[in-house]
């Protein structure tokens, strides 16, 4: 029989390998231990897909990941990351040129949604990961889905990205509402049939009935409601309070992960009246048909 210490080394061996499985098949996907990095080391990983997810069990060290190949592309694009609960052992941060680091996700529930973040033309896509220290470090994981995609609008003023991009619950300016018009995912005029509320994921649903599709990226809103009305839900985080109203609102937000989220909302009349005041002073981004 192998003496004991034998036993613990073949013991950690057969842990260090079950928990390091590397990348899926389809390089859209990595699953990785801290227990087999050296300490202080940053791993290099690249995954080449538009969707995929990142699982870092017992984090140490750190993880520098390109996402969609090395090339950076032509176009600015925005990549949104939707971290498992929990979160922890692990910060995620944005690469910046020059090496700068901006913060996405931190240790614990995490922002309803996710979080997104926007690289501009030809900069490199890239997420650094890295280990938050801790005396114990097991049943700690650090696991979220990304995903990415080309941003083909032209380069928008620094308000436009701060659109409610991070659900952020604030009332939308008229310079806003005239942008989120233009760039939004969707653009639904509708009424509000309802809210409900989840606890566990920090998320309120609005069920929305739209009278009308102005425009949407993904078929998020399906006809076959009341009088063909075209039905949708559309999420928000908890703590923005949402509740039912009355009157008509024109809904305004992004697609993460096939879901339709919540940027601006104004009533309709509220959106006329911004609009046909820039429409008249010739400062309006785009045409909008509003009857």
């Amino acid at each position: 029989m192998p003496p004991p210490a034998l036993l613990c080394a073949l013991c950690f061996g057969l842990l260090a390998t079950a928990a390091r499985a590397g990348y899926s098949e389809d390089r859209c996907s990595w699953r990785g231990s801290g227990l087999t990095q050296e300490p202080g080391s940053v791993e290099q990983l690249a995954l080449a897909c538009a969707e995929g997810g990142i699982e870092w069990l017992y984090p140490a060290g750190a993880l520098r990941l390109t996402l969609g190949g090395s090339d950076p592309g032509v176009r600015a694009g925005i990549a949104c990351l939707r971290p498992a609960r929990p979160f922890a052992g692990a910060q995620v941060f944005a690469e910046r040129a020059g090496g700068v680091l901006e913060l996405l996700l931190t240790e614990g529930p995490g922002p309803a949604g996710g979080r997104c973040v926007r690289w501009g033309p030809r900069e490199r896509r890239a997420l650094f990961l890295q280990a938050t220290p801790h005396p114990d470090i097991s049943r700690r994981v650090a696991s979220f889905r990304f995903e990415l995609r080309e941003d083909g609008r032209p380069e928008l003023p620094p308000q436009a990205h701060g659109l409610s991009a991070d659900g952020a619950c604030r009332p939308c300016s008229d310079a806003e509402l005239l942008l989120a018009v233009c760039t939004s995912d969707f653009v639904i005029h509708g009424t509000i049939h309802g809210v409900a509320h989840d606890t566990e994921l920090q998320e309120s649903v609005i069920t929305v009935a739209a009278a009308r599709v102005l425009r949407q990226t993904l078929p998020l809103f399906r006809v076959g409601g009341p009088g063909g009305q075209a039905q949708a839900s559309i999420r928000t985080p908890l703590h923005c309070g949402v509740h039912p109203g009355p009157g008509t609102f024109l809904f305004m937000g992004w697609s993460r992960f096939g879901e339709a989220w919540l940027g601006c909302a104004p009533r309709f009349q509220e959106f006329s009246r911004a609009y046909m005041a820039a429409h008249a002073d010739h400062l309006h981004p785009c045409e909008v048909v509003l009857d």
